[in-house]
């Protein structure tokens, strides 16, 4: 994967490609990134890739249109540019700081890294999945906010928003995701996809597979002619979301 380190700097996918605003530098004063993971995130890598993996068989990214991460104390763990993550290896760990820089890694970190640390910035979230799924993109370029067609919204924090359209990889773009996450655990990007974030890897990803879910119902509901699908008032979506917060076994 020589190809994919760090000195290429053009010609990268354009979904997970190019730098944009808020493009990783190398390490603290100019240093370069360390070399080697501890283990503790060399077992957060393992679950990030794991993860990634799981957004394309699970058909929510087609390609390396996705992007994973999960934070281990001050580091970030992307997933990196353009690399199909059934290629990634233990060897291929890359890592940012708060700071967007380089300190674990030579592969280009994610174009949308800059999404990926507004999240960690603002809340304490342990990580964040993006995806391109296409019940969720859909219902992003007809509507301002999913419509309340099921009480799993309350596991995401109220109704979903949608976070108006910038360009992929941009600050602009992350300003308006992070508008539209206020109070919310995701939200969907216009004509783009996805963002949620989780305490876990595990909890990150089944909010993003709730939320694809929700959208082809709403989509699927509201395509039969001449019904209308019956919506949640605000009230039934906040016991439902009292009840939720209660929801599985105690630890």
């Amino acid at each position: 994967m020589a190809e994919q380190r760090r000195e290429q700097t053009d010609a990268r996918d354009p979904g997970n490609g190019g730098q944009g605003a808020g493009a990783p530098t190398r390490g603290r004063a100019g240093e370069p990134p360390r070399g080697r993971a501890t283990p503790e995130e060399a077992r957060a890598w393992e679950a990030l890739v794991t993860t990634a993996r799981r957004t394309v068989s699970d058909g929510l990214v087609v390609g390396t249109s996705g992007n994973v991460s999960v934070r281990v104390g001050d580091t970030v763990l992307v997933t990196p540019s353009g690399v199909p993550y059934d290629r990634l290896a233990p060897d291929d760990v890359t890592g940012v700081d708060l700071a967007g820089r380089q300190v674990l890694g030579s592969l280009v970190p994610t174009s949308e890294l800059p999404m990926h640390l507004a999240v960690y910035r603002a809340c304490d979230a342990g990580a964040v999945v993006h995806t391109h799924a296409v019940h969720a993109t859909a219902v992003s370029t007809l509507v301002p906010e999913l419509p309340l067609v099921h009480y799993m919204a309350g596991a995401l924090g109220g109704p979903v928003r949608v976070a108006p359209y910038a360009t992929y990889g941009t600050e602009e773009l992350a300003e308006n995701m992070l508008r539209a996450l206020a109070g919310r655990s995701g939200c969907l990007l216009q004509n783009h996809g996805t963002l949620t974030h989780g305490a876990t890897l595990d909890q990150a990803y089944d909010r993003t597979a709730q939320l694809e879910w929700m959208c082809r119902l709403w989509l699927t509901a509201s395509s039969v002619p001449g019904r209308t699908p019956t919506l949640l008032t605000e009230d039934q979506l906040a016991q439902a979301a009292h009840r939720l917060r209660g929801y599985g076994q105690r630890a």
